[in-house]
């Protein structure tokens, strides 16, 4: 009977993060039509976005547009809402890494399409649409690390603040250029970037639309870790190697610890803590739970 209702109250509660996960933020009271932008985008074609998943639970997303500079065309940003709903449902996962081809990380949205959208309500469908897919990104429960070669410039800057982390390669940038442009970010980076790294050092990056290089990055906090290692061969590597010692453990536990961290960042505290205790109830007497029990772990 005790068992039976643990594994129902897993269940419920497992589901009920999943939704709260994929909650739109956007829906047609805020004037959001998403079939309409879809289709809009559609027409705007070139690149793509792959995904790999390793046995060891890592998954590698890579953005695939390098004549471009990796920047998003229509069709890219449709696939990377499929990507995300691809690593939403899959239950092994512990990590993601992103990276952009050609040693580049990604410098924003293809003006082609850019310039055909350019009407306002397309452009807030548009900013609408991105929010959406990278929040969902974000709380993904993956830890996940945007490796930065080359440039992350404008929405490409964006994207790097919906990882967990950042890792930057020697002669890489991060920079939001959005004011060049005559915008402000509208993919969610200023409201994240200012999480990251405080309210007036992300003043100082978007107003002054200022290049971050790595050092700069690491004094900001903004990056982890500058990697030896230029080559994107070998910055692969070093960046599986990095996010590998946080992933290293049983799948369940690993989401949960991002969960409850998710849950801290965005909920009032006692919603947090309440949803902290529904995930605690999902581990507590679970298989790793039970295996370390039996091993009796002795901490140093």
């Amino acid at each position: 009977m005790a068992i039976s209702l643990w594994k129902n109250l897993l269940q419920t509660t497992k589901e009920r993060i999943l939704q709260q996960r994929r909650v739109s933020l956007y829906n047609g009271a805020h004037g959001y039509e998403e079939e309409l932008i879809k289709k809009k985008l559609q027409q705007f074609a070139g690149g793509s976005i792959s995904l790999s998943k390793e046995d060891n639970g890592i998954g590698i997303l890579t953005l695939n547009n390098p004549k471009l500079m990796n920047a998003f065309t229509g069709t890219m940003m449709l696939e990377l809402q499929e990507r995300v709903t691809e690593l939403e449902n899959w239950k092994d996962g512990k990590g993601l890494i992103i990276y952009g081809a050609g040693n580049t990380f990604c410098s924003g949205s293809d003006l082609n399409a850019v310039k055909a959208i350019s009407n306002s309500q397309d452009g807030m469908n548009m900013c609408m649409f991105m929010q959406n897919t990278l929040t969902r990104l974000m709380r993904l429960p993956l830890i996940s690390v945007a490796l930065v070669q080359g440039k992350a410039v404008g929405g490409g800057a964006e994207l790097t603040t919906a990882c967990d982390f950042r890792l930057m390669t020697p002669g890489s940038e991060i920079r939001f250029v959005h004011k060049h442009m005559g915008l402000v970010p509208g993919w969610g980076g200023a409201a994240r970037l200012v999480r990251i790294v405080g309210s007036g050092a992300a003043l100082q990056l978007l107003s002054g639309a200022a290049r971050v290089d790595p050092e700069r990055a690491l004094r900001l906090g903004l990056s982890e870790e500058t990697l030896a290692s230029s080559d994107e061969t070998g910055a692969l590597e070093e960046a599986h190697a990095w996010l590998s010692q946080y992933t290293e453990g049983p799948a369940s536990v690993i989401r949960a610890v991002k969960k409850v961290v998710t849950a801290g960042r965005e909920l009032p505290l006692e919603a947090a803590l309440r949803t902290e205790k529904d995930i605690f109830g999902t581990v507590w007497g679970g298989p790793a739970n039970l295996q370390a029990l039996v091993r009796r772990p002795k901490h140093k």
